[in-house]
This record gives C-alpha cells, sequence and structure tokens, in this order.
C-alpha cells in the first residue's frame, strides 16, 4: 500500500508540472506585415504639376509590397478618362505608366489618384498628383 502522502505529494508534482511546460503553437502561413502595398508616383515628380494644353503627360510610378501586389487602382478626376486596374498577380513590384491626354483640356484641374491591394486583401495608402493643364 501506498501511503496517502505519496498520493498527495504525486498530485502536488502534477500540477506544478503542468503549469511549467510550454504549449503547443502553431505557425500561422503567411501573415503579412500589417499593411498594403506601398506606392510611388515619379513622374511627374512635384505633387502639383502645371502641363500645356494638347503636350504629352504621362503618369508613372510603382507599388510594392514583400506580401506581393494584387492589383493597383487608379482614379483620374477633372477629366472623362478612366483605366481599368492593373493586375499584379503577386509579383513583388508592379510598374505603371499611364499616358492621359490633355486635348481640349485648357483650364481644367486633374487630380490622379493611386493606390494597390495586396494578395492578403490589405489596402496601401493612395498617392496623388494635381496637374493644372493651361
Amino acid at each position: 500500500m501506498i501511503p496517502g502522502r505519496a498520493y498527495r505529494w504525486a498530485a502536488l508534482a502534477a500540477l506544478v508540472s503542468c503549469g511549467e511546460r510550454d504549449r503547443l503553437i502553431f505557425p500561422v502561413e503567411n501573415p503579412g506585415d500589417g499593411s498594403g502595398p506601398i506606392t510611388e508616383i515619379s513622374h511627374p515628380v512635384a505633387p502639383d504639376t502645371f502641363v500645356t494644353e494638347g503636350e504629352l503627360l504621362v503618369l508613372e510610378g510603382r507599388a510594392y509590397d514583400a506580401d506581393g501586389v494584387d492589383t493597383v487602382y487608379f482614379e483620374i478626376g477633372g477629366a472623362n478618362q478612366s483605366f481599368p486596374p492593373l493586375h499584379g498577380e503577386g509579383e513583388d513590384t508592379v510598374n505603371f505608366a499611364l499616358q492621359l491626354s490633355t486635348l481640349n483640356l485648357g483650364g481644367a484641374t486633374l487630380v490622379v489618384r493611386v493606390h494597390g491591394v495586396d494578395v492578403l486583401g490589405q489596402q496601401g495608402s493612395p498617392v496623388s498628383r494635381q496637374i493644372r493643364i493651361e
């Protein structure tokens, strides 16, 4: 027979050992960095730009994210122009170049906004340019 003290010591040892053991942690598959793609407009450089009516205007830039860029969206205000979203297909960096028409837009102000969404669905901050057509 086992004395009563042995049961108490065994129960105490079991309780103490349960409190100190490591818990199982299962890895989460690519949780992402918590933010969407960073978008940059490299041309025109200045946030407020002047161009002459009829002049060729090309908007250039890139969106990049370590999680992968899913889509880049473009919004053009002040003119009857639009561009479909650019699909990044999970690439780390997606370059873009858009040709904007300035014909018959003398005196107008275009506001261009671009933002990206990564493959995890996280939207990045938009970047914008204001373009005045003289």
